[in-house]
């Protein structure tokens, strides 16, 4: 009795599925095609292809509820209310979400990777260091004196940067000698 009732809309929610996945698919790897042309590490590409599901999952929501007989108006109320409560807890976290932001922007666009020497232009505490690890919310840099320094990623979007050294981390761990 479901089946027959609901059988066109299980058909839609099907066709749906099925292009949502072929979408993901696509998308994830596209992304992992740009992260290794690019030299990003796993991790970040991971943390973006997690971003991708979870945005495709929302979008898929939205359109099984319209599929199900929802009404413009109702989810018009019911986006209005929680996008409400979400904007009040967003400004209470805004640097987060800043920094998450950065951190996929970087994702594309950032000049640097993983092992590279900056300098960063701070006016008030300049850094110079080798970027360790590009997380969602910060940056790891070692300094030349062994610190490790976490930069909130929204600062270092914010900052000019100069690259010292390309791949410097290698010549960190290689003293020169050919020991096994």
């Amino acid at each position: 009795m479901f089946f027959e009732t609901y059988k066109s809309q299980l058909i839609i929610t099907g066709f749906v599925l099925l292009i949502i996945l072929l979408i993901r698919f696509i998308s994830h790897e596209l992304v992992k095609k740009m992260g290794r042309k690019s030299g990003v590490n796993d991790a970040r590409i991971k943390l973006i292809r997690r971003y991708i599901t979870v945005t495709l999952f929302i979008i898929t929501l939205i359109i099984q509820s319209f599929v199900f007989g929802a009404e413009f108006k109702d989810m018009a109320v019911v986006f209005s209310s929680v996008f409400a409560v979400i904007g009040i807890a967003l400004f209470a976290i805004w640097s987060i979400l800043s920094n998450v932001t950065s951190g996929i922007i970087m994702f594309f666009s950032f000049p640097y990777k993983v092992g590279d020497k900056i300098k960063i232009h701070d006016k008030d505490f300049p850094i110079e260091a080798i970027i360790e690890d590009i997380r969602a919310f910060q940056l790891h840099l070692r300094l030349d004196s062994g610190d490790l320094v976490t930069y909130p990623n929204n600062l270092i979007l914010q900052k000019a940067v100069t690259l010292l050294e390309k791949d410097a981390i290698e010549g960190l761990h290689d003293d020169g000698s050919d020991s096994i």
